[in-house]
């Protein structure tokens, strides 16, 4: 079963996208985006903040895919924007897992074309 709020970020893509993404001969592409949401190292919403406030407003992170984000703060909350000036909101931060920390996002990323 997949999640509601990731059903929600999907859904936000443009028609047909997913239905693309998810045949065979696109697997790489898939693994590319998917690999852009994750950072090498444990980022908890407070590492992600301090790293703001020593980039004096930005911070930036490079993805597992190499590709680059950049965290961002509006008030108390925090944003990553993706390599095509596309912007996420994280609306839960800090799920802690086994292998890492989850931070979930209201949109999906996409790395450079």
């Amino acid at each position: 079963m997949v999640p509601t709020h990731l059903n929600l970020t999907f859904d936000k893509l443009p028609a047909g996208t997913v239905e693309t993404l998810l045949k065979p001969e696109n697997k790489k592409m898939l693994q590319n985006i998917l690999t852009y949401h994750v950072a090498a190292g444990k980022w908890n919403a407070s590492d992600i903040a301090k790293a703001i406030k020593a980039g004096k407003g930005k911070a930036t992170i490079k993805a597992v895919n190499g590709g680059t984000l950049t965290a961002w703060m509006d008030g108390k909350d925090l944003y990553i924007t993706d390599e095509n000036g596309n912007k996420s909101k994280v609306t839960i931060a800090d799920v802690n897992q086994s292998n890492g920390v989850i931070h979930v996002v209201d949109a999906v990323l996409l790395p450079k074309k």
